[in-house]
């Protein structure tokens, strides 16, 4: 979403849009943080033409500092295991290191300091063929889904009644079965394909271990709708995880990759059946146009410039494609194309889409981007341009486009952009109608527009996919229902949690706010906007945080119910910099320490009320942070630099740096153990090169721990608070764990979806570690797995005189764990009840609890016995 609907009040002059919209500052962040800045550049200047090198190098550098790239940010750390748990373990493995002689790239790394985006493409298929033989197994723990099954009260741009609806996450594709209209498939753009069988009613996945979950385009064999075909990797976004085209021969029920050449690497927009000959299919790609004669096993390239739509007429007669050079047109089945004139065209495209009126195939549109929106219209064989949409906002056209033609009427087409219009020909006079956001009262649909297909037999019936899930329409538009029930694909950029609760996570989501979740499938809708880092206050849980893009904070007194967001930014000089997503971090452990970073680090020791700035040493970008303890703050750069600042009693030392693990390398994540703040790991977006590094002895020295990791971004590090040679990582793709400190690592990720992991807590009471998944939501694993039995013991022993009362505590319980007391006699006294006793639970902390157990003594003589307590469940 483009910006934050639910109100003004929140400082909107400092999250100013940007040139191409929100969605490009991401895709240029996710890009510059691999070290593809020269990739950013150009997708700027492809998604807006008008934009020049120098331009989109601004861009870019104010979304990700002059090296450019996110933050892997988390909200996770403690400083040891309460009531037991396991030892601290040493430090495994390999000594400590300096930095300045780093060991060479790990197994499966890429060739120089930049193979390229075809060599990112190919490590990151070769890591999800790896994935993909992996998926759950009846032995170990494995992941499970927590959501959200679906989100209420979502945010659109519409007002009044019916304009908060159900949201999900980006869908990118919707095809509907010809042969019955019951059976759905949607593409969400990284959370794989989806079926259902009862419109929509429910859903499930059926992609989460194929290579890639990237979806960019689905279609149904027109004759023979058992086949269904997809190409992977999605064109508005993500398109460097495409490894080809899967097929289903069984409607969709289970895929098969039919082929990976020449597609690896690249993105889908469109994928058409000619009905007159199926055997021919149109492929419309980042890398051009592409035919194939035998239903999609091979493929000539016909086009090279990028190809976002494709339409071709039901006798087969005529194609038509829009691509990034104009419109084009072939008669002889896609082997050659022509150039089609369009009257008053625009000189370049951001987007251009055409379609064929069913009804009358000599009918057809065309629905493009320039400088402004552009719209045409053939009939008898002529062009003719008619005006635009009315209100119509093409900030984003490179990402949110679609155009469709009525089944019925000729007369009547959909143009999708950031909303929805339908527009009504009588004459020769066009009506239009916004069919997304609409005035008060009626009903409206999250913006973002990515896709729409009718039901086959019922033109009336309208599906439309955006990013905020799926959506029907009975009625062409006047009124709506969600179809997001179980539709799990809700990208999450970042997590905070409550130590005291086992059942309570916050998370920043792409264009669908900040969602808390509190052990219901069904989440709460935080907040609107585009929901960024988030934390929780170690010591009072009620106090949370959530930020928006760019810098500032808000703060909820009352975890995050709706309504309950205060903002309170830190003060940041007009033009200084910052991340599209700054981190964000609060204290780990104790006080009320918080801090964001962009161009500088601001810290506040009274939960944001209150800032300082402290400057950068050296020039640079903040990417991740660490506040191990209320006193002590570390933060790593876009460029690789490392600084720690500390509190003296009276205010904050300046920023001192680090010695640097690994110079120009994008820092994702810090982890400082609290009780040992000499060790320290770090891990690094960039690849080609060590990615995880731990020091011990406070920064000085680092030993590179990567070890045989795959050669892709990683993004969080989460370090047992027990022992801390036990260590997890997420990737792009995947999660590890190293039990020797980073020594070797294995894959950990039995039953996770071949999902983007862009987030990483460790519950150390619940003993659970969570992931952040983009378009696959949620999903946690016992890394030790479930408690099968009880664990049971003895806590005291104790003696209650004759015919009275005593009374015994016991503290440090972990508040998430369910705890049986019983009380023994060791007493032995036949024939009769000897003890009664009463359990009353204080709450000592925003964490653990105390027992205090009342023993009455029914006998006239005093009575030994043994305190009993059985753990049901930790969780």
């Amino acid at each position: 979403m483009r910006g934050n609907p639910q109100d003004n009040t929140v400082a909107q002059g400092d999250r100013q849009e940007f040139p191409g919209g929100k969605a490009l500052a991401r895709l240029m962040l996710e890009l510059a943080r691999t070290g593809h800045a020269d990739a950013a550049v150009e997708a700027a200047v492809q998604a807006r033409p008008d934009m020049d090198e120098a331009a989109a190098q601004a861009l870019l550098e104010s979304v990700a500092g002059p090296q450019g790239g996110p933050s892997g940010g988390h909200e996770d750390g403690d400083g040891g295991e309460p009531g037991g748990g396991g030892d601290d373990g040493g430090d495994g493995g390999g000594g400590s290191g300096s930095s300045q002689s780093a060991k060479p790239p790990p197994a499966g790394g890429g060739g120089g300091p930049d193979a390229g985006m075809e060599q990112l493409a190919a490590n990151y298929m070769a890591v999800a063929e790896t994935l993909s033989t992996t998926p759950p197994t009846p032995s170990g723990p494995n992941w499970r889904s927590l959501g959200p099954w679906t989100i209420p009260n979502g945010q659109t741009y519409g007002t009044g009644s019916g304009s908060r609806v159900n949201v999900s996450g980006r869908v990118s594709s919707v095809a509907v079965d010809p042969g019955n209209v019951n059976h759905l498939l949607v593409g969400a753009a990284h959370g794989g394909i989806w079926e259902s069988r009862n419109r929509g009613a429910s859903w499930a996945p059926r992609t989460d271990h194929a290579a890639t979950l990237t979806t960019g385009a689905i279609a149904f064999h027109p004759t023979t709708p058992t086949t269904v075909l997809a190409g992977t990797g999605e064109g508005d976004w993500w398109s460097g995880f495409g490894t080809g085209i899967l097929r289903s021969t069984n409607g969709g029920l289970t895929w098969a990759s039919l082929c990976t050449n020449p597609f690896v690497g690249q993105g889908f927009y469109d994928l058409k059946f000619d009905r007159a000959t199926p055997t021919r299919v149109f492929a419309a790609t980042r890398g051009g146009l592409y035919v194939s004669t035998d239903t999609g096993a091979t493929w000539t390239q016909r086009r090279t410039a990028r190809t976002w739509s494709v339409a071709v007429a039901p006798s087969g007669a005529e194609a038509l494609a829009a691509c990034a050079d104009g419109l084009f047109r072939s008669t002889d089945g896609g082997v050659t194309w022509n150039a089609v004139t369009l009257p008053s065209a625009p000189a370049t495209y951001n987007r251009l889409a055409v379609a064929i009126a069913p009804s009358d195939p000599t009918v057809a549109y065309v629905w493009g981007a320039g400088t402004t929106a552009y719209l045409a219209r053939r009939a008898g064989g002529t062009w003719t341009a008619i005006g635009a949409p009315t209100g119509v906002n093409i900030g984003q056209a490179w990402y949110d486009w679609f155009l469709a033609v009525a089944p019925d009427n000729a007369g009547q087409i959909y143009c999708g952009a950031i909303s929805a219009h339908r527009g009504d020909l009588s004459g020769t006079t066009w009506t239009w109608t916004d069919i997304a956001s609409k005035a008060s009262p009626g009903q409206s649909i999250h913006p973002d527009q990515h896709a729409i297909a009718f039901e086959p037999g019922q033109p009336q019936v309208v599906y439309i996919g955006n990013d905020g899930g799926l959506y029907r329409s009975p009625d062409r538009g006047i009124t709506w229902q969600h179809l997001n029930n179980g539709l799990e694909i809700t990208e999450f950029e970042y997590l905070g949690q409550d130590l005291g609760s086992s059942r309570w996570l916050l998370g920043g989501t792409q264009d669908n706010g900040t969602e808390r979740w509190t052990g219901s499938p069904t989440w709460l809708h935080s907040r609107d906007g585009d929901g960024g880092d988030c934390g929780v206050n170690r010591t009072d849980p009620r106090t949370v945080f959530h930020s928006f893009f760019n810098m500032g904070v808000e703060r909820s007194t009352s975890r995050g119910d709706w309504g309950s967001w205060n903002w309170l930014p830190p003060p940041v000089p007009s033009g200084e910099g910052s991340l599209f997503y700054p981190p964000f971090e609060s204290s780990a452990t104790n006080g009320n320490t918080v801090a964001q970073a962009g161009g500088a680090l601001y810290v506040s020791r009274n939960n944001c009320t209150n800032w300082t700035r402290l400057a950068f040493p050296t020039a640079g970008t903040a990417s991740a942070m660490y506040i191990p303890t209320a006193d002590q703050v570390y933060v790593g750069t876009t460029g690789g630099l490392l600084y720690v600042t500390r509190w003296n009693g009276t205010a904050w030392g300046a920023l001192t740096a680090l010695t640097t693990p690994r110079a120009g390398a994008w820092v994702s994540d810090i982890h400082v153990d609290p009780t040992d703040t000499n060790r320290i790991w770090v891990t690094h977006a960039t690849r080609n090169g060590g990615r995880v590094w731990r020091s011990t002895d406070g920064g000085t020295n680092w030993a590179d721990r990567t070890a045989a990791l795959p050669n892709l971004p990683l993004n969080a590090i989460e370090v047992h608070p027990g022992n801390r040679d036990r260590v997890w990582v997420a990737a792009d793709l995947g999660v590890y764990q190293s039990v020797d400190g980073g020594a070797s690592w294995q894959m950990f990720s039995n039953g996770l979806p071949n999902a983007f992991v862009g987030d990483l807590l460790y519950h150390r009471h619940a003993r659970v570690l969570r992931a952040g998944l983009r378009n696959r939501g949620v999903w946690e694993i016992p890394v030790d797995g479930w408690m099968t039995q009880p664990v049971c013991g003895v806590q005291w022993t104790g003696t209650v005189a004759a015919n009275s009362t005593g009374r015994w505590f016991t503290w440090g319980w972990p508040a998430t764990w369910h705890v049986l007391w019983t009380v023994m006699p060791t007493t032995i006294r036949p024939g009769a009840e000897e003890l009664t006793w009463k359990v009353q639970v204080e709450r000592g902390d925003a964490e653990y609890v105390t027992y205090w157990i009342s023993v009455t003594n029914l006998t006239p003589v005093p009575v030994a016995f043994e305190g009993r307590f059985a753990i049901l469940s930790r969780y």
